[in-house]
């Protein structure tokens, strides 16, 4: 039996390496990035959303965001395509897109807004949402989500959602927004997506 020469004992055992080495690769879970590249489609990329009826994911808190999605998940929170998007994460992918998208910059977007119902907006604002909607929306404090510069029709959906009982209001947001009337509301609506 004739041996191989060691140049070629070499080569095959690189190649038995660089194969081993390549499904180990294809093994590893995505990164945090790679997860929201599947969210850019209809929140943007790097979470700044570019359509009206979309919230921007970018600088929400992580919480927030982690919330939201196991609620989609669960079919606790109504969705037409969200929940059946969530159903497809674990828990720790879930982890890790919430990370990701809370340390992305602030996007602040460009819409027509009536500036007179955005004056009286801000002091409501103030006098019923300071205490978790932070820095006039700019900051949610714990759970609570940025409203800062997110999209009119975006934010009036989910007040709709809200009133109707179709999403459950949390508890310290209902108690605030009892006493609003519609047009309070629409004027808060207004300020929040006003600011940049």
């Amino acid at each position: 039996m004739k041996r191989q020469p060691n140049t070629a004992r070499l080569v095959g055992a690189l190649a038995v390496a660089c194969i081993a080495a390549s499904g180990a690769a294809l093994a590893a879970p995505p990164t945090a990035e790679m997860l929201s590249h599947a969210c850019a489609g209809c929140h943007g990329t790097n979470g700044g959303s570019a359509g009206p009826t979309m919230p921007s994911l970018a600088s929400q808190s992580k919480t927030a965001i982690v919330e939201a999605m196991k609620k989609f998940k669960s079919g606790e929170r109504p969705s037409t395509v969200m929940g059946r998007l969530a159903k497809g994460y674990s828990d720790a992918e879930i982890d890790a897109i919430g990370d990701f998208f809370s340390k992305q910059k602030f996007h602040p977007t460009n819409q027509v807004i009536d500036k007179a119902k955005a004056a009286r907006g801000a002091s409501l604002q103030e006098a019923s949402c300071s205490r978790c909607h932070l820095d006039d929306g700019k900051e949610g404090k714990d759970d609570t989500p940025v409203m800062a510069s997110q999209w009119l029709p975006y934010l009036q959906m989910q007040m709709a959602l809200y009133l109707t009982g179709k999403r459950k209001m949390p508890e310290k947001m209902e108690e605030k927004v009892k006493p609003l009337s519609t047009d309070d509301l629409e004027a808060l609506l207004h300020f929040y997506s006003s600011v940049k």
